[in-house]
């Protein structure tokens, strides 16, 4: 099993994106990213940890490859909005990749380079590619979340 973290706005629709892909075996929302020992939602939510809402992804590799985690990744958000998506505003809700190691870190900089010269975005991608620090699991309430709602997406 390989680790794959992700920040895309708020966590609820990215967590339930991921969650349908197949070779996906376990998600996690949390916090990543910032200085703050042991973050809350509340603490997150003020802006002032440098955390970012973030979904933990557990993958086979041999079943789904970190491409394509990066292509949910970017269909699911977008990665020209700095410290945005929609109507949630802020550092916690910015566009970044969280990398474990060498290899992820050059496929999300190829990925994000590709995704660039397509011309499918008229704005410049501000997404952060960056080394995965801790990750702090967020309170129980906001695992699956949606499911837990019974509602399909949160999508913007």
């Amino acid at each position: 099993m390989s680790k794959a973290t992700f920040a895309a706005g708020c966590f609820w629709g990215v967590e339930a994106a991921f969650r349908q892909v197949p070779g996906v075996r376990s998600t996690a929302v949390g916090y990543s990213g910032g200085t703050l020992e042991a973050p809350t939602y509340a603490d997150v939510c003020n802006g002032h940890t440098g955390h970012a809402e973030v979904v933990e992804v557990d993958f086979d590799p041999a079943r789904v490859s970190y491409n394509a985690l990066l292509d949910v990744f970017w269909e699911n958000h977008d990665p020209t909005t700095l410290n945005r998506q929609g109507p949630d505003v802020g550092e916690q809700y910015r566009s970044a990749v969280f990398f474990h190691d060498p290899e992820q870190e050059k496929t999300a900089r190829a990925s994000k380079e590709k995704l660039e010269r397509s011309g499918r975005f008229r704005r410049p991608i501000v997404t952060e590619i960056t080394p995965a620090s801790r990750f702090w699991r967020a309170e129980e309430y906001h695992q699956q979340y949606l499911e837990k709602k019974g509602l399909a997406s949160c999508k913007i």
